[in-house]
């Protein structure tokens, strides 16, 4: 039986519980002995240069620069694991901000709670990109950090600080960041225009040093960020995607001239059907499609060519090597944690579906049409599977409905918390909870998983991370699915 998407047990709506793990600040921790406030923070070590648990404010220590220093507080993790990585947390802010300004009207009393959410990444990407010709990429030592199974609390491992400049470049994150401060600067438009002004003339200045010092930043850091968030699939979709943020958020002739001219250079038309922290090209074209379908913009029609494209390859039977369907009908993306792309190709549906209800067109797609009601049932069908609709009846959504993932690979919900277990717990005395069989003791409620195989098995144990991490921009589109579909059911 298909389950109501806007509601689970107690009648409490499913979009609160996400925000429960993604946006209530401080992070509530449940644990067997019952609710645990777990908002204390044991003094980071003088090695430290930042030390943020998953999802909730940060406690730090500067970074010393030549000219003073840099305050790097605050963010977020992007996943179970110490690291404060900045492209995908560009990427979840983006989203975020995507979700608020479409779907802000549907959040009801959670659209302040999204808000705080992007004010939370955004303060951080300020302070991140306070240098001008700098910006702050990465807090944490990656490979010291995985070697390490510990809590936040606990966290001994290195902080050190990675930077892009103009002679170590990244256009990737740099532009990713550039969008996330322009969209974010539309969500405070109304509700805090000195800040949306900040906010868009820092994104601006960022663009600029992006597009100037063109560059891939896994070359520039490789060490630091590959395998982990290495970009594969190259910084120009990056540029384009900064530039259409820019263009919406600014309207300056500028940018809608740099997208014009620079469309086939940074090669829009590529992998149409992708979307994801590292490839924007599939948000690209439903983002400034909405200008064509709104007789806006005729110029950018074959941006509108390439989402129409989009669609058709994501049509359940049609036969495109890049996309699947598992055997209960969940979208299927090679690669790890996959439920990433289920949350970020459903949110482009449903975002497409409703730009082409207000202009009264639907899709071709060669002897097929998709119109604006088969796109949104498709995102639905996508977020009913997520709550629990699907072969093994589980919801991959920490703490909603009656099964759901119980040992998740995330660190903080793991291990004990400091009030049931006050010790330090060193880097490898972590392993045995992580190798334990036993449920995780904290419930990180509202965290959605990578999410099962493409046969619809999944293993609900730590060390298979691709099926069982949650990270942000899992849940970042998810926010704007659930805030329509919670007033739509």
């Amino acid at each position: 039986m298909a389950r109501n998407i806007h509601s689970l047990p107690g009648n409490v709506p499913a979009l609160r519980v996400l925000f429960v793990a993604f946006i209530f600040l401080p992070l509530r921790l449940v644990t067997a002995g019952g609710n645990n406030n777990n908002t204390t923070t044991s003094p980071p070590s003088t090695t430290a240069f930042s030390s943020s648990r998953a999802n909730v404010p940060a406690a730090s220590l500067p970074i010393n620069e030549s000219n003073g220093a840099v305050d790097l507080t605050g963010g977020y993790y992007d996943a179970g694991d110490n690291v404060k990585f900045g492209f995908p947390m560009a990427f979840t802010t983006t989203m975020l901000s995507w979700s608020i300004i479409d779907f802000g009207r549907n959040m009801g009393p959670e659209l302040k709670n999204a808000v705080k959410a992007v004010k939370w990444a955004t303060d951080y990407l300020l302070k991140a990109t306070a240098v001008p010709g700098v910006v702050y990429v990465q807090v944490g030592d990656p490979y010291s950090d995985h070697n390490c199974w510990e809590r936040p609390e606990d966290m001994d491992t290195l902080r050190t600080a990675y930077k892009i400049d103009a002679h170590h470049p990244g256009s990737d994150v740099a532009g990713e960041t550039a969008a996330a401060l322009a969209a974010a600067s539309i969500v405070f438009r109304s509700r805090d225009p000195q800040y949306s002004r900040l906010l868009l003339n820092r994104a601006v200045k960022v663009f600029e040093f992006a597009d100037k010092y063109r560059g891939a930043y896994s070359n520039s850091l490789y060490h630091a960020v590959c395998p982990f968030y290495c970009d594969v699939n190259g910084y120009q979709d990056e540029l384009l995607w900064g530039a259409a943020w820019l263009h919406k958020a600014s309207r300056r002739r500028e940018y809608r001239e740099y997208i014009f001219k620079n469309e086939v250079v940074l090669r829009a038309g590529d992998t149409i059907n992708e979307f994801g922290w590292d490839n924007k090209h599939a948000g690209i074209n439903v983002l400034i499609s909405k200008e064509v379908l709104m007789g806006k913009a005729d110029y950018f029609e074959s941006f509108k060519q390439n989402a129409d494209g989009f669609i058709c390859s994501v049509l359940p039977g049609v036969s495109h090597p890049q996309v699947q369907y598992s055997p209960g009908g969940l979208i299927f993306k090679a690669g790890g944690s996959n439920m990433q792309h289920v949350t970020s190709l459903s949110f482009l549906l449903l975002v497409y579906s409703n730009y082409l209800s207000h202009a009264n067109k639907i899709v071709p797609c060669g002897e097929t049409s998709a119109s604006p009601a088969l796109l949104k049932h498709l995102a639905k069908h996508q977020v009913d599977y997520i709550l629990g609709d699907n072969p093994l009846r589980m919801s991959y959504m920490v703490g909603y409905g009656a099964r759901y993932p119980q040992r998740i690979h995330h660190r903080g919900s793991s291990l004990p918390s400091v009030q049931t277990h006050p010790a330090h717990i060193g880097c490898k005395a972590g392993s045995r909870y992580f190798l334990s069989p036993n449920p995780n003791p904290n419930l990180l409620v509202g965290a959605v998983v990578g999410g099962p195989n493409v046969t619809d098995a999944f293993p609900d144990s730590r060390p298979y991370f691709q099926e069982s991490e949650p990270t942000t921009y899992i849940n970042a589109p998810l926010v704007g699915l659930l805030a329509f579909f919670s007033a739509h059911p």
